[in-house]
C-alpha cells in the first residue's frame, strides 16, 4: 500500500503574499483523507503551516497520516520553507501522539476558563487602576522586548522575532492606553505598584495578552491576585471567558492558571526543516 499526496487544486497564491494549496490523502489512488498546506501570514514565506489533518475513520490507526505528515514537509521544504507549523486541539489525543513522535514541539498552548457571573474579589490591601499615559511608553518597550525574547528563546529567528512583536503591538495597540476594547491595568499593593495587566475585550470572551508581577514583588501572591483582576474586569465587561496564551517552559505560569481552573484548549507546535 502506497500512501501519497495529490493536489486538488493549483497553487494559490493570496494578496497577502502566501500561498497555499489543499490535497487528498490517499492509498494506491484511492482518496483517504485530506489535508492543507500553506505559508505563515505572520512569519513569512520562510515558515508553513500545516492545517485540517483529517484520515477517513475506516483508514485510521494504520500510518496514513503519518506518512501524510512526512509528505507535505517535503512538498513545503520544495517551497523553500525552513520550518512548518501545526495546531493541535488538546483533545485530540491520537494528533497529538502523532505530532510528538514526527518531531514536533510545543511552542506555547492556549487556555481558557469559564467564568462565574459574579466577579472574583481582590485580596485586602489589593487594588487596581488604569495605567498612566506616562507608565505607558516605558512599560510598552519592556513588553515588545520581552515578547520577541520569548519567541528567540522558542527557536524564533531574531529579525522573525523582533518583526512579529513590532507587528503584533503595533495591531493590538495602536492607540496607545486609548486603544478601544483594551484595559492596560496597574496593580497596586497597599499603595506600591506591584504588576500590570493587558487584558482584550474581543467579542465572546476577554484575552490576557500580558500580565506580570513586577520582579521585586515576585511569590507573593500577586501574579494570582493579577489573574482575579482580568476576571473580575472580564465579568464586569460582560464576558463569560477568559482566555490566554502559556509558552512552553514557563512553569511558575502553567501552575498558576491550572491552580485557577484553566484549561488547555490547543497545543502550538513547530519543527524545523533544515
Amino acid at each position: 500500500m502506497t500512501t501519497t499526496l495529490r493536489p486538488t487544486e493549483p497553487l494559490q497564491h493570496h494578496a497577502d503574499g502566501t500561498r497555499s494549496r489543499h490535497y487528498q490523502v490517499c492509498v494506491n489512488s484511492r482518496p483517504v483523507g485530506a489535508i492543507h498546506l500553506s505559508t505563515h501570514a505572520l512569519y513569512g514565506a520562510g515558515v508553513a503551516l500545516a492545517t485540517d489533518l483529517r484520515i477517513d475513520e475506516p483508514d485510521r490507526g494504520r500510518g496514513r497520516g503519518a506518512v501524510a505528515a512526512l509528505a507535505v514537509e517535503e512538498v513545503a521544504r520544495g517551497w523553500g520553507c525552513r520550518r512548518i507549523e501545526v495546531s493541535v486541539p488538546a483533545d485530540a489525543a491520537a494528533a497529538l501522539r502523532l505530532t510528538r513522535a514526527l518531531g514536533y514541539v510545543t511552542r506555547n498552548r492556549g487556555m481558557e476558563k469559564r467564568l462565574a457571573a459574579t466577579p472574583p474579589e481582590l485580596p485586602a490591601g489589593t487594588r487596581a487602576r488604569p495605567m498612566t499615559e506616562d507608565e505607558f511608553r516605558p512599560w510598552e518597550a519592556r513588553a515588545r522586548e520581552s515578547y520577541a525574547q520569548l519567541w528567540i528563546e522558542r527557536g524564533v529567528p531574531e529579525a522573525e522575532a523582533y518583526e512579529k512583536s513590532r507587528r503584533d503591538h503595533d495591531q493590538l495597540l495602536a492607540q496607545g492606553v486609548a486603544t478601544e476594547n483594551v484595559l492596560i491595568s496597574v496593580l497596586e499593593h497597599e499603595g506600591t505598584p506591584v504588576g500590570t495587566l493587558w487584558l482584550a475585550l474581543q467579542e465572546e470572551r476577554a484575552f490576557v495578552f500580558d500580565v506580570e508581577a513586577d520582579a521585586a514583588y515576585r511569590g507573593r501572591g500577586h501574579g494570582r491576585s493579577l489573574m482575579l483582576l482580568a476576571e473580575a474586569q472580564a465579568v464586569a465587561a460582560g464576558r463569560t471567558v477568559v482566555g490566554l496564551n502559556v509558552f512552553a517552559g514557563n512553569t511558575p505560569a502553567e501552575r498558576l492558571y491550572e491552580s485557577l481552573g484553566y484549561e488547555t484548549t490547543a497545543y502550538h507546535m513547530y519543527k524545523s526543516l533544515l
